[in-house]
């Protein structure tokens, strides 16, 4: 298997979950939407666009970590939840209104940001509690899932930027040597959440921890 095809695969917990025999259903349905859009009466048809366009802003591809010898492409914003973060996240999915960019480089480093929407300031200070949680359990997590895979978290402090935001490392070593380094970040602002995941092969010295913090920085300040 090329340097690159195995890179793609291990650089992703779609494949760990496929190692662990625990792979998730694919991006969450956005059964919310209304299928009869036709129908809508022209009051209703604003509606929606207001709604759309009061939707949380998100990265763009210039707003990552800068690769050294890649630049990186923005896919577009998906109503649901990249199967990339559904192993760590998966207990605190259910019921929320979401929305993902993925971004990718020409080489393995690919990154992900979920965007979360609540009721209020108070549901959201307790999804982001809970998604911190998930992400300092997810070594153990995957360590019970798979006894070929060992997983380190390592804890990158808090961040000052609106209602705060988290920074972790993760990385991920498997029993026949692949090694992948994983980055991520819970911010909130007011009635949203969001979630930032870098990615590569790797360890703990091969995260931009800086660069990843300025983007999670960025990612929270352009929520609202």
């Amino acid at each position: 298997m090329s340097k690159r095809t195995r890179a793609a695969s291990l650089t992703t917990f779609v494949a760990a979950s496929v190692a662990f025999g625990a792979v998730l259903a694919g991006p969450a349905d956005a059964t919310g939407k209304d299928t009869s859009a036709s129908k809508h009466t022209s009051t209703n048809a604003s509606a929606k666009v207001t709604k759309a366009s009061a939707w949380p802003k998100f990265l763009s591809a210039s707003q990552l970590p800068p690769h050294p010898s890649s630049s990186w492409t923005a896919g577009k914003v998906t109503d649901g939840v990249p199967d990339e973060l559904r192993f760590c996240i998966q207990d605190t999915l259910p019921g929320y209104d979401s929305r993902y960019r993925d971004f990718r480089t020409d080489l393995e480093t690919n990154a992900q940001q979920l965007t979360f929407v609540v009721g209020s300031s108070a549901k959201a200070k307790a999804l982001a509690t809970r998604l911190n949680k998930d992400i300092r359990a997810c070594a153990t997590r995957i360590e019970q899932s798979d006894p070929e895979t060992e997983a380190a978290l390592k804890d990158y402090g808090k961040l000052s930027v609106e209602e705060g935001a988290h920074a972790y490392g993760l990385h991920t070593e498997t029993s026949w040597g692949a090694t992948d380094i994983n980055l991520y970040s819970v911010g909130r602002d007011g009635r949203a959440v969001t979630l930032v995941r870098w990615a590569q092969m790797g360890d703990f010295s091969d995260a931009p921890v800086k660069a990843f913090k300025k983007t999670t920085t960025t990612a929270v300040n352009k929520l609202y």
